[in-house]
């Protein structure tokens, strides 16, 4: 068999798998199966011989485990897998999170921008349709308020003209199509430079967040949910460790089996708290992950007000009782301001991702909850020492 016939193949297992969940309520995604089909193959329990085509047979009984294993509700295992390839599927660093963040972001503005570029505008009308265009375009881009706001754009415009009065289209249009985009965002940097210089000496900032503000007081918060949510999960592994020790002392010293059925109040089963405790683990490096951002995030922010502070200070001192400021001085440190600022829109964008993916985890420990309440557990906490991970550490001498 070709290797593009081997392919189809495992597509249609997949597919027949996605439609076999779809049918009873499930949906799957191709990914979450293609995983499951590699793990049942691979497991020898399951007898496949993976040298060799699988038969019509084969491709029946794979079916049928795979579909089996994704409907069990109640299976920490799967869970974790699901866990696994989500946060696989929606985690990247920061640069591909903000990097991803402009590229929608600028295609969004290509149909505005290209209106600019490719405009002919002759005549006084045209020429003023065109100016609003690209007053529109730069508080599009540079998100500080809705170009459907009057006192928005008119403060935008004002700042628009102090640097490119509308005598000034005649030029831009005979420029090449890539000098216009140059242009528009070196214009977009420094209107938003000059707003947020007004803002500051409170003669404007129309439709402009206080981010600082905002993110002083949303990453402590998701900092905090964070570590209580880490806290929770730790609890939980710590009781599940100090379960199975007690079972597998048990269990040496009786010589006995201990059941396999689903937890009851009278039994737990061991195979399910090893797999419980695996997803709590698992749950806990990928928070340490999140978290070890967020703080990144507090630390970005930290420099980026210090940056803040030192550039409106050289800015006042630039500017201050002048009547006529040379641009080549004032522009560049308008821009630089304006780049700050967009630091501060990343790590807005950054906390965002964060804490829709913390909120996207929680369902990844469900089966937990039901296989494993705590009036389930509690009984068989009694008289259990429940050790954190750096007792345990101690006990055996770890330091």
């Amino acid at each position: 068999m070709s290797r593009y016939q081997a392919e189809n193949v495992i597509r249609n297992i997949i597919r027949k798998i996605a439609q076999a969940c779809a049918s009873k309520g499930q949906v799957m995604s191709e990914t979450l199966v293609a995983f499951m089909v590699k793990a049942a193959v691979l497991d020898p329990s399951n007898e496949f011989n993976v040298d060799r085509m699988l038969t019509k047979n084969d491709v029946k009984k794979l079916v049928k485990i795979c579909v089996n294993r994704l409907l069990d509700t109640a299976s920490p295992s799967l869970d974790t897998i699901k866990l696994q390839v989500y946060f696989d599927m929606n985690y990247t660093s920061r640069a591909d999170y903000l990097a991803e963040h402009r590229r929608v972001l600028n295609s969004r503005l290509q149909p505005v921008i290209r209106e600019i570029t490719d405009c002919r505008a002759r005549t006084r009308e045209e020429l003023e349709s065109l100016y609003r265009r690209i007053v529109s375009s730069i508080l599009l881009r540079s998100g500080l308020g809705s170009p459907t706001d009057i006192a928005v754009v008119r403060e935008a415009t004002a700042a628009l003209q102090s640097v490119f009065p509308q005598t000034e289209l005649g030029r831009f249009m005979s420029l090449s199509k890539q000098d216009k985009e140059r242009q528009l965002l070196e214009l977009t940097m420094i209107v938003t430079g000059i707003r947020l210089y007004n803002k500051e000496c409170g003669k404007g900032g129309e439709g402009i967040d206080d981010l600082p503000a905002i993110l002083n007081e949303a990453v402590p918060a998701t900092t905090r949910n964070m570590d209580i949510k880490l806290q929770q999960t730790l609890d939980a592994a710590y009781k599940y460790t100090a379960l199975i020790q007690k079972m597998i002392s048990v269990q040496m010293e009786t010589k006995s089996r201990l059941s396999m059925s689903r937890p009851t109040r009278r039994n737990l089963s061991l195979p399910l708290l090893k797999q419980a405790l695996i997803n709590c683990r698992q749950h806990e490096a990928y928070l340490n992950i999140l978290l070890n951002d967020i703080i990144r995030c507090a630390q970005q922010v930290e420099q980026l007000e210090s940056q803040l502070a030192s550039r409106l200070e050289q800015l006042q001192v630039t500017v201050q009782s002048k009547t006529a400021v040379p641009t080549a001085q004032v522009y560049p440190q308008f821009v630089h301001l304006a780049h700050i600022w967009c630091g501060f829109q990343d790590e807005m964008v950054l906390l965002s991702v964060l804490s829709n993916i913390l909120v996207s985890l929680e369902p990844f420990s469900r089966s937990l909850k039901t296989l494993f309440p705590d009036s389930v557990l509690q009984p068989h906490l009694q008289n259990v020492e429940i050790l954190t991970d750096q007792m345990r550490l101690l006990k055996v001498g770890f330091t």
